[in-house]
Protein backbone atom coordinates (compact mmCIF):
# COMPACT_ATOMS: atom_id res chain seq x y z
CA UNK A 1 0.00 0.00 0.00
CA UNK A 2 3.26 2.15 -0.35
CA UNK A 3 3.65 2.18 -4.46
CA UNK A 4 4.11 6.36 -4.19
CA UNK A 5 7.87 5.25 -2.66
CA UNK A 6 8.40 1.98 -5.09
CA UNK A 7 6.33 -0.69 -7.55
CA UNK A 8 7.65 -4.49 -8.43
CA UNK A 9 9.12 -4.37 -11.10
CA UNK A 10 6.97 -5.67 -13.77
CA UNK A 11 7.85 -9.49 -14.88
CA UNK A 12 7.78 -8.37 -18.56
CA UNK A 13 10.45 -5.32 -18.11
CA UNK A 14 12.92 -7.67 -16.04
CA UNK A 15 13.06 -9.82 -19.55
CA UNK A 16 14.11 -7.47 -21.57
CA UNK A 17 16.82 -5.99 -19.33
CA UNK A 18 18.31 -9.68 -18.63
CA UNK A 19 19.99 -9.82 -22.07
CA UNK A 20 21.79 -6.35 -21.39
CA UNK A 21 23.72 -7.33 -18.78
CA UNK A 22 26.03 -9.52 -19.93
CA UNK A 23 24.75 -10.82 -23.73
CA UNK A 24 24.80 -7.21 -25.31
CA UNK A 25 27.18 -5.58 -22.87
CA UNK A 26 28.70 -3.11 -25.55
CA UNK A 27 29.78 0.56 -24.64
CA UNK A 28 27.25 3.04 -26.62
CA UNK A 29 29.89 5.24 -27.24
CA UNK A 30 32.36 2.86 -29.16
CA UNK A 31 32.00 3.16 -32.94
CA UNK A 32 32.32 -0.24 -33.59
CA UNK A 33 28.84 -2.56 -34.47
CA UNK A 34 28.79 -3.35 -30.95
CA UNK A 35 28.60 -0.02 -29.25
CA UNK A 36 26.34 1.01 -32.33
CA UNK A 37 24.00 -1.61 -32.40
CA UNK A 38 23.15 -0.87 -28.22
CA UNK A 39 22.95 2.83 -29.37
CA UNK A 40 20.49 1.82 -31.91
CA UNK A 41 18.36 -0.04 -28.88
CA UNK A 42 18.60 3.40 -26.61
CA UNK A 43 17.05 5.31 -29.47
CA UNK A 44 14.06 3.04 -29.33
CA UNK A 45 13.57 2.87 -25.82
CA UNK A 46 13.90 7.22 -25.62
CA UNK A 47 11.03 6.59 -28.70
CA UNK A 48 9.14 4.38 -25.97
CA UNK A 49 8.84 7.17 -23.09
CA UNK A 50 8.76 9.83 -25.12
CA UNK A 51 5.04 8.14 -26.74
CA UNK A 52 3.98 7.84 -23.19
CA UNK A 53 4.02 11.35 -22.74
CA UNK A 54 3.60 12.99 -26.73
CA UNK A 55 7.33 13.86 -26.42
CA UNK A 56 9.76 13.64 -29.64
CA UNK A 57 12.65 11.02 -29.15
CA UNK A 58 15.29 14.04 -29.23
CA UNK A 59 13.80 16.13 -26.13
CA UNK A 60 14.08 13.12 -23.74
CA UNK A 61 17.24 12.89 -21.55
CA UNK A 62 17.71 10.06 -19.68
CA UNK A 63 19.01 10.20 -16.05
CA UNK A 64 19.66 8.41 -12.90
CA UNK A 65 16.06 9.05 -11.08
CA UNK A 66 13.05 11.80 -11.00
CA UNK A 67 15.55 13.38 -8.45
CA UNK A 68 18.22 14.31 -10.84
CA UNK A 69 15.68 15.02 -13.45
CA UNK A 70 14.74 17.66 -10.81
CA UNK A 71 17.94 18.93 -10.53
CA UNK A 72 18.94 18.82 -14.04
CA UNK A 73 15.80 20.81 -14.84
CA UNK A 74 16.07 23.53 -11.84
CA UNK A 75 19.64 24.33 -11.66
CA UNK A 76 20.26 23.37 -15.57
CA UNK A 77 18.06 26.06 -16.56
CA UNK A 78 18.95 28.72 -13.89
CA UNK A 79 22.59 28.13 -14.65
CA UNK A 80 21.74 28.61 -18.80
CA UNK A 81 19.60 31.21 -18.13
CA UNK A 82 21.39 33.57 -15.52
CA UNK A 83 22.25 36.60 -17.42
CA UNK A 84 18.78 36.77 -17.95
CA UNK A 85 17.19 37.12 -14.57
CA UNK A 86 18.00 35.09 -11.25
CA UNK A 87 14.10 33.95 -9.95
CA UNK A 88 12.59 30.94 -9.87
CA UNK A 89 9.19 30.28 -8.48
CA UNK A 90 8.13 26.76 -6.81
CA UNK A 91 5.57 25.73 -4.47
CA UNK A 92 5.40 25.22 -1.18
CA UNK A 93 4.60 20.96 -1.50
CA UNK A 94 7.37 20.33 -4.07
CA UNK A 95 9.61 17.40 -3.75
CA UNK A 96 12.93 17.55 -1.64
CA UNK A 97 14.73 17.57 -5.05
CA UNK A 98 13.15 20.60 -5.85
CA UNK A 99 13.01 22.48 -2.92
CA UNK A 100 16.71 21.80 -2.34
CA UNK A 101 17.83 22.61 -5.72
CA UNK A 102 16.35 25.92 -5.49
CA UNK A 103 17.76 26.40 -1.93
CA UNK A 104 21.34 25.66 -3.25
CA UNK A 105 20.46 28.19 -5.77
CA UNK A 106 19.39 30.62 -4.13
CA UNK A 107 23.45 30.82 -2.47
CA UNK A 108 24.38 31.56 -5.56
CA UNK A 109 22.18 34.82 -5.36
CA UNK A 110 19.22 33.26 -7.16
CA UNK A 111 15.73 34.67 -5.06
CA UNK A 112 13.54 31.78 -4.70
CA UNK A 113 9.76 32.48 -4.12
CA UNK A 114 7.57 29.85 -2.52
CA UNK A 115 4.00 29.77 -3.54
CA UNK A 116 1.62 28.70 -0.79
CA UNK A 117 -1.24 26.41 -1.67
CA UNK A 118 -4.47 26.32 -0.65
CA UNK A 119 -6.59 23.82 1.73
CA UNK A 120 -6.25 21.14 -1.15
CA UNK A 121 -2.92 21.90 -1.72
CA UNK A 122 -3.68 23.82 -4.97
CA UNK A 123 -2.00 26.65 -6.03
CA UNK A 124 -3.62 30.12 -7.43
CA UNK A 125 -2.59 30.79 -11.14
CA UNK A 126 -3.88 34.56 -10.17
CA UNK A 127 -0.98 34.69 -7.35
CA UNK A 128 1.60 32.91 -9.66
CA UNK A 129 0.70 35.81 -12.70
CA UNK A 130 1.24 38.56 -9.72
CA UNK A 131 4.93 37.07 -8.51
CA UNK A 132 6.55 36.32 -11.56
CA UNK A 133 8.93 39.51 -12.66
CA UNK A 134 10.91 40.37 -15.24
CA UNK A 135 13.95 38.40 -13.59
CA UNK A 136 11.86 35.24 -13.53
CA UNK A 137 13.71 32.88 -15.82
CA UNK A 138 11.89 29.46 -14.33
CA UNK A 139 8.62 28.65 -12.45
CA UNK A 140 8.20 24.77 -11.47
CA UNK A 141 5.03 23.10 -9.93
CA UNK A 142 4.63 19.36 -9.34
CA UNK A 143 2.11 18.14 -11.23
CA UNK A 144 0.44 15.97 -8.76
CA UNK A 145 1.47 15.61 -4.99
CA UNK A 146 2.90 12.30 -3.94
CA UNK A 147 1.84 12.95 -0.01
CA UNK A 148 -2.00 14.33 -0.63
CA UNK A 149 -2.22 12.86 -4.51
CA UNK A 150 -3.76 16.50 -5.12
CA UNK A 151 -3.76 17.09 -9.29
CA UNK A 152 -3.13 20.63 -9.96
CA UNK A 153 -4.28 22.64 -13.13
CA UNK A 154 -1.20 22.32 -14.82
CA UNK A 155 -2.16 23.74 -18.25
CA UNK A 156 -3.47 27.01 -16.63
CA UNK A 157 -0.45 27.44 -15.05
CA UNK A 158 1.81 26.59 -17.68
CA UNK A 159 -0.30 29.22 -20.20
CA UNK A 160 0.36 32.08 -17.50
CA UNK A 161 4.25 31.08 -18.08
CA UNK A 162 4.44 30.80 -21.94
CA UNK A 163 2.61 34.12 -21.96
CA UNK A 164 5.12 35.84 -20.16
CA UNK A 165 8.19 34.50 -21.54
CA UNK A 166 9.07 31.96 -18.32
CA UNK A 167 9.55 28.50 -18.82
CA UNK A 168 7.67 25.72 -17.09
CA UNK A 169 8.49 22.72 -15.36
CA UNK A 170 6.46 19.95 -13.39
CA UNK A 171 7.64 17.44 -11.81
CA UNK A 172 5.48 14.56 -12.78
CA UNK A 173 7.06 11.28 -11.33
CA UNK A 174 3.72 11.03 -9.23
CA UNK A 175 1.75 10.97 -11.98
CA UNK A 176 3.07 9.76 -15.47
CA UNK A 177 1.62 5.81 -15.42
CA UNK A 178 -0.80 6.93 -12.98
CA UNK A 179 -2.91 9.10 -14.93
CA UNK A 180 -2.70 10.71 -18.53
CA UNK A 181 0.23 12.92 -19.68
CA UNK A 182 0.98 14.76 -22.39
CA UNK A 183 3.51 17.41 -22.41
CA UNK A 184 1.74 19.36 -25.41
CA UNK A 185 -1.80 19.11 -23.39
CA UNK A 186 -0.01 20.28 -20.32
CA UNK A 187 1.78 23.17 -22.34
CA UNK A 188 5.21 22.63 -20.05
CA UNK A 189 8.55 23.11 -21.04
CA UNK A 190 10.16 20.32 -19.06
CA UNK A 191 8.96 17.47 -16.73
CA UNK A 192 10.53 15.09 -14.77
CA UNK A 193 10.13 11.23 -15.00
CA UNK A 194 10.77 8.17 -13.04
CA UNK A 195 11.24 4.21 -13.60
CA UNK A 196 10.58 3.63 -10.12
CA UNK A 197 6.32 4.81 -10.30
CA UNK A 198 5.88 2.46 -13.44
CA UNK A 199 6.81 -0.64 -12.81
CA UNK A 200 10.02 -0.12 -14.19
CA UNK A 201 13.92 -0.63 -12.17
CA UNK A 202 15.38 1.97 -9.86
CA UNK A 203 18.22 4.07 -10.82
CA UNK A 204 16.48 5.27 -13.95
CA UNK A 205 14.39 8.11 -14.89
CA UNK A 206 13.91 10.96 -17.28
CA UNK A 207 13.76 14.81 -18.41
CA UNK A 208 11.40 16.06 -21.31
CA UNK A 209 12.95 18.97 -22.16
CA UNK A 210 11.17 21.21 -25.08
CA UNK A 211 12.77 21.45 -28.34
CA UNK A 212 15.72 24.23 -28.87
CA UNK A 213 15.98 24.58 -25.16
CA UNK A 214 19.76 25.51 -23.33
CA UNK A 215 20.40 23.23 -20.35
CA UNK A 216 23.52 23.30 -18.26
CA UNK A 217 24.74 20.00 -17.43
CA UNK A 218 25.39 18.84 -14.00
CA UNK A 219 27.55 16.28 -15.02
CA UNK A 220 30.36 16.56 -17.45
CA UNK A 221 31.51 14.12 -19.66
CA UNK A 222 31.63 12.86 -22.79
CA UNK A 223 28.86 13.51 -25.54
CA UNK A 224 26.37 11.06 -23.80
CA UNK A 225 22.82 12.09 -23.87
CA UNK A 226 22.93 15.31 -26.35
CA UNK A 227 25.76 16.50 -24.89
CA UNK A 228 23.22 17.10 -21.86
CA UNK A 229 24.36 14.43 -19.42
CA UNK A 230 27.89 12.64 -19.31
CA UNK A 231 28.73 9.44 -18.50
CA UNK A 232 27.73 5.70 -19.64
CA UNK A 233 24.53 4.76 -20.55
CA UNK A 234 23.08 2.93 -18.13
CA UNK A 235 21.60 0.05 -20.99
CA UNK A 236 19.76 -1.94 -18.88
CA UNK A 237 17.87 0.80 -16.95
CA UNK A 238 17.06 2.22 -20.23
CA UNK A 239 15.71 -0.73 -21.55
CA UNK A 240 13.54 -1.13 -18.47
CA UNK A 241 12.49 2.42 -18.12
CA UNK A 242 11.25 2.07 -22.23
CA UNK A 243 9.74 -1.52 -21.67
CA UNK A 244 7.52 0.03 -18.54
CA UNK A 245 6.44 2.75 -20.86
CA UNK A 246 5.26 0.66 -23.55
CA UNK A 247 3.09 -1.03 -21.18
CA UNK A 248 2.18 1.93 -19.07
CA UNK A 249 0.15 3.09 -22.34
CA UNK A 250 -1.51 0.37 -23.08
CA UNK A 251 -2.46 -0.36 -19.59
CA UNK A 252 -3.44 3.13 -18.76
CA UNK A 253 -7.07 2.98 -18.88
CA UNK A 254 -8.09 -0.10 -17.38
CA UNK A 255 -5.22 0.83 -14.72
CA UNK A 256 -6.93 3.73 -13.84
CA UNK A 257 -10.54 2.17 -13.78
CA UNK A 258 -9.50 -0.07 -11.31
CA UNK A 259 -7.63 2.06 -8.96
CA UNK A 260 -10.89 4.60 -8.80
CA UNK A 261 -12.80 1.64 -7.66
CA UNK A 262 -10.14 0.56 -4.83
CA UNK A 263 -9.78 4.07 -3.35
CA UNK A 264 -13.37 4.88 -3.02
CA UNK A 265 -13.77 1.41 -1.17
CA UNK A 266 -10.46 2.65 1.21
CA UNK A 267 -11.94 6.24 1.54
CA UNK A 268 -15.40 5.52 2.32
CA UNK A 269 -14.05 2.19 4.76
CA UNK A 270 -11.93 4.52 6.89
CA UNK A 271 -14.92 7.16 7.04
CA UNK A 272 -17.24 4.87 8.22
CA UNK A 273 -15.05 2.32 10.19
CA UNK A 274 -12.87 5.15 11.87
CA UNK A 275 -14.26 8.45 13.22
CA UNK A 276 -12.07 12.18 13.15
CA UNK A 277 -10.05 11.15 10.04
CA UNK A 278 -9.68 13.65 7.67
CA UNK A 279 -9.19 13.24 3.69
CA UNK A 280 -6.08 15.33 2.99
CA UNK A 281 -5.54 16.53 -0.48
CA UNK A 282 -8.53 17.09 -3.31
CA UNK A 283 -11.19 15.36 -2.89
CA UNK A 284 -11.71 14.47 -6.76
CA UNK A 285 -8.66 16.29 -8.55
CA UNK A 286 -5.97 13.55 -6.67
CA UNK A 287 -4.44 10.76 -8.63
CA UNK A 288 -6.37 7.38 -8.94
CA UNK A 289 -4.89 4.99 -6.41
CA UNK A 290 -4.26 7.68 -3.90
CA UNK A 291 -5.96 8.19 -0.41
CA UNK A 292 -4.25 10.43 2.55
CA UNK A 293 -5.44 10.63 6.39
CA UNK A 294 -4.61 12.61 8.98
CA UNK A 295 -6.19 10.52 12.17
CA UNK A 296 -6.68 12.41 15.17
CA UNK A 297 -5.09 11.67 18.74
CA UNK A 298 -2.49 8.84 17.00
CA UNK A 299 1.25 8.99 16.17
CA UNK A 300 1.76 8.09 12.48
CA UNK A 301 4.95 6.53 12.63
CA UNK A 302 3.46 4.56 15.61
CA UNK A 303 0.57 3.10 13.35
CA UNK A 304 2.98 2.75 10.31
CA UNK A 305 4.64 -0.11 12.46
CA UNK A 306 1.87 -1.29 13.60
CA UNK A 307 0.49 -2.17 10.21
CA UNK A 308 3.41 -3.12 9.60
CA UNK A 309 3.18 -6.36 11.89
CA UNK A 310 0.26 -7.44 10.02
CA UNK A 311 2.13 -7.09 6.99
CA UNK A 312 0.18 -3.99 5.74
CA UNK A 313 2.82 -1.57 4.04
CA UNK A 314 1.68 2.07 4.02
CA UNK A 315 3.51 5.91 4.74
CA UNK A 316 3.41 8.80 6.58
CA UNK A 317 4.12 10.89 3.67
CA UNK A 318 6.91 11.00 1.23
CA UNK A 319 9.31 8.40 1.26
CA UNK A 320 12.40 11.07 1.12
CA UNK A 321 11.04 12.53 4.16
CA UNK A 322 9.60 9.85 6.52
CA UNK A 323 12.64 9.56 8.76
CA UNK A 324 12.94 12.95 9.16
CA UNK A 325 10.32 12.57 12.61
CA UNK A 326 9.16 15.90 12.27
CA UNK A 327 6.19 17.35 11.14
CA UNK A 328 5.79 17.55 6.97
CA UNK A 329 5.91 20.34 5.24
CA UNK A 330 2.99 19.72 2.86
CA UNK A 331 0.45 19.24 5.60
CA UNK A 332 1.49 22.58 7.23
CA UNK A 333 1.16 24.25 3.87
CA UNK A 334 -2.53 23.02 2.98
CA UNK A 335 -3.21 24.21 6.85
CA UNK A 336 -3.32 20.92 8.92
CA UNK A 337 -1.91 21.81 12.68
CA UNK A 338 1.09 20.12 13.68
CA UNK A 339 -0.81 18.21 16.63
CA UNK A 340 -3.21 16.48 13.97
CA UNK A 341 -0.60 16.45 11.12
CA UNK A 342 1.00 14.08 13.16
CA UNK A 343 -1.22 11.27 12.46
CA UNK A 344 -1.23 10.99 9.26
CA UNK A 345 -1.15 8.08 6.88
CA UNK A 346 -0.85 7.65 3.06
CA UNK A 347 -1.84 4.61 1.28
CA UNK A 348 -0.77 4.62 -2.00
CA UNK A 349 -2.47 1.85 -4.79
CA UNK A 350 -1.29 -0.07 -7.64
CA UNK A 351 -2.95 -2.63 -10.11
CA UNK A 352 -1.65 -5.29 -8.35
CA UNK A 353 -3.81 -4.51 -5.62
CA UNK A 354 -7.30 -6.34 -5.15
CA UNK A 355 -10.18 -5.03 -3.08
CA UNK A 356 -9.70 -7.72 -0.59
CA UNK A 357 -6.78 -6.84 0.28
CA UNK A 358 -8.35 -2.95 1.06
CA UNK A 359 -10.68 -5.08 3.19
CA UNK A 360 -8.05 -6.25 5.21
CA UNK A 361 -6.65 -3.09 5.64
CA UNK A 362 -9.51 -1.66 6.87
CA UNK A 363 -10.37 -4.25 9.25
CA UNK A 364 -6.79 -4.33 10.91
CA UNK A 365 -6.69 -0.53 10.85
CA UNK A 366 -9.37 -0.20 12.29
CA UNK A 367 -7.95 -2.26 15.21
CA UNK A 368 -4.72 -0.60 15.03
CA UNK A 369 -6.20 3.06 15.44
CA UNK A 370 -8.61 1.67 18.27
CA UNK A 371 -5.14 0.12 20.26
CA UNK A 372 -3.19 3.29 19.74
CA UNK A 373 -5.92 5.94 20.88
CA UNK A 374 -6.97 3.66 23.81
CA UNK A 375 -3.03 4.55 24.87
CA UNK A 376 -3.43 8.41 23.77
CA UNK A 377 -3.94 10.41 26.76
CA UNK A 378 -5.10 13.07 23.92
CA UNK A 379 -7.47 11.20 22.58
CA UNK A 380 -9.36 9.91 26.27
CA UNK A 381 -9.05 13.93 27.01
CA UNK A 382 -11.40 14.54 23.56
CA UNK A 383 -14.10 11.70 24.32
CA UNK A 384 -14.52 12.88 27.95
CA UNK A 385 -14.92 16.50 27.69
Amino acid sequence: MDHASATPVKKQVIESMIPYFDQYFGNPSTVYDMGSKIKKVIEEQRSNVSQLIGAKPEEIVFTSSGAEANNLAIKGVALARKKKGKHIIISTIEHHSVINSARFLERMDFEITFLPVDKYGMVNPAHLSRVITPETVLVSIMHANNEIGTIQATPELADICREKGVLFHTDAVASVGNIPVDVNVLNVDLLSLSGVSLGGPKGIGALYFRNNLRLMPLIHGGIQEMGRRGGTENVPGIVGLGKASELAVEELTDKMNHLQKLRKCLVDGIHEKIGHAKLTGHPEKRLPGHASFCIEAIEGESLIYTLTHEGIYSNTGSACASKALKTSPVLMSIGIPPDIAQGSVVFTMNNNNRIEEVKYVLEKLSIAVAKLRALSPIWRKKISS
